[in-house]
């Protein structure tokens, strides 16, 4: 675990992960399967390199037919949140193959789509998945201020529109990403008061080179094989926007919306009442578990809560360990909170931000 100045400490366990943990590991050796390597994913990580590629070169070089050409760039958006949702994603949690230098080469997948793996895995493994829904820690709930997602969090005027224009903010945020990535690495080096671990040479080269091979793909290609700048430059807002939309809804509906909770820690102790398992599972919703298409192409994050405690899985077997993690539950007395579909689960996280967009006053009044 990355050290950080300001630590917050949970409860001392009261055996639910170790159960849990236990019947997980039954589950694997019963069945004889490894929770990583799998060849399902291999063959899923196919696809959706192959849906990038052919995107990607259908858009670039088939018919000069403008509306084929916007089509085009919304499927290469869809296909690289696919990156992002289920090869990268499993990789930089190590959950993609027991092989370290595996997951490392699959976690560059973030690079190449326009995201630094190496902030991603700080920020997101080392912040988000240790102090989920804490503010000032878990740095995905903070949206720089822009974005009120938590009941803790100071409101501002313009909050009040968040509701209405959060899939505009979303739209933009992977290119905030792909610019504040620079800023933070080389200028403010932290998050909040979390400081982001020294890089290595080649950890830079990585990050800096990324970033001009992203370009170059989605870009400068474009441009070198006879668009002009402007039509490159669209055709680059639509896929990326397309992904932002898309992305960004599905990560929100894990954590922000009812009845996932807000932790605020004992402000003398900086301490939370739950040990950290069972914190996760308060903090988190799974949502639309009997959809086929959705456990296949966002990577199981229909499934955040069973990813939280056990991130170093491969997705590929969430819809098995859901009913375990379901029991655990009931025996020691914690909610396991699922949304049985997607479109219940995008209702909530709307009324969710449209709360969190009126005057604390206005929400105690309601």
């Amino acid at each position: 675990m990355v050290k950080t100045q300001t630590r917050v400490t949970f409860a001392k366990s009261i055996g639910f992960r170790k159960e849990l943990n236990k019947r997980v590991d039954a589950y694997f050796k019963s069945e004889n399967i490894s929770p990583r390597d799998n060849l399902a994913m291999y063959l899923k990580t196919a696809i959706i390199f192959g849906w990038v590629i052919s995107a990607w070169s259908f858009t670039l070089f088939g018919p000069p037919i403008i509306w084929m050409k916007v089509v085009g760039c919304i499927i290469l958006g869809f296909a690289i949140a696919g990156v992002g949702f289920s090869v990268g994603h499993d990789a930089n949690h190590g959950g993609y193959s027991g092989k370290q230098w595996v997951n490392y080469v699959f976690g560059l997948t973030y690079d190449v789509i326009g995201l630094s793996s190496y902030l991603w895995k700080f920020r997101h493994n080392s912040l988000h998945h240790i102090y989920t829904n804490i503010l000032e820690h878990d740095v995905e709930i903070h949206g720089d201020g822009l974005v009120r997602m938590s009941p803790f969090m100071e409101h501002k005027w313009f909050h009040q529109f968040q509701h209405i224009l959060i899939s505009f903010i979303y739209a933009i945020v992977p290119l905030y990403w792909s610019v504040s990535d620079v800023h933070l690495i080389l200028f403010k080096r932290k998050y909040h008061e979390h400081s982001i671990p020294t890089t290595k040479p080649v950890e830079m080269v990585i990050l800096l080179g990324g970033k001009f091979l992203w370009l170059a793909i989605f870009l400068f290609i474009p441009m070198a094989v006879g668009y002009t700048p402007v039509e490159a430059i669209t055709g680059f807002l639509i896929v990326y926007m397309s992904y932002g939309v898309l992305i960004c809804n599905i990560f929100m509906l894990a954590h922000v919306l009812e009845p996932a909770e807000f932790i605020e820690p004992n402000p003398n102790s900086n301490t939370v009442d739950d040990e950290w398992a069972i914190a996760q599972v308060k903090t988190t919703v799974d949502f639309a578990p009997h959809n086929w298409f959705l456990n296949w192409y966002i990577g199981g994050l229909n499934y955040q809560t069973v990813h939280h405690l056990f991130p170093h899985v491969c997705h590929i077997h969430y819809p098995k360990i859901a009913p375990i993690l379901a029991e655990v539950c009931e025996e020691f007395g914690v909610k396991y909170n699922v949304y049985p579909s997607f479109v219940g689960a995008l209702a909530a996280n709307y009324r969710w931000l449209k709360i969190m967009g009126e005057k604390p006053q206005e929400v105690i009044a309601s």
